[in-house]
């Protein structure tokens, strides 16, 4: 069965999304609340955490098939947990969505500060895409 999942670090990016999942999919932008992404000690992308108060804002991917999500797991592999949350759409409407969740256990490799999309635009996708880059063939 198909899944939303909610993407909040470098998955926002649809190049790397399609890369990754292997396909294209039809998104737009979500807010997940009460949580907040911080940067990974050494990496460009961000871990997310439970934090009262705070919201994430990220990319909703719809109707997410199966072999994706499990091309999905594989690449955020054993630092995160695929949960399902509910995310808001720019309309107000609630929807079910699968994300991603730094595991307690890793929590010692987040740093203080809030993750910054457009830096890693700037700044740090390039560096991902050369430490990622050939996930889809593996």
């Amino acid at each position: 069965m198909s899944r939303h999942c909610f993407t909040y670090g470098s998955l926002m990016c649809t190049d790397i999304m399609f890369g990754v999942a292997g396909l294209a999919l039809q998104h737009e932008a979500a807010i997940l609340r009460g949580h907040r992404r911080h940067p990974v000690r050494g990496e460009a992308y961000p871990g997310m955490v439970p934090a009262a108060g705070a919201q994430v804002a990220g990319v909703l991917y719809r109707d997410v098939p199966p072999a994706a999500l499990v091309r999905l797991d594989a690449f955020e592999g054993e630092q995160y947990l695929r949960l399902t949350v509910k995310v808001e759409l720019a309309s107000g409407r609630i929807e079910d969505a699968d994300t991603y969740v730094f595991r307690p256990e890793f929590a010692h490799l987040l740093v203080a500060g809030e993750w910054d999309f457009d830096s890693f635009l700037g700044e740090g996708k390039q560096r991902f895409e050369r430490q990622y880059l050939g996930f889809g063939r593996v």
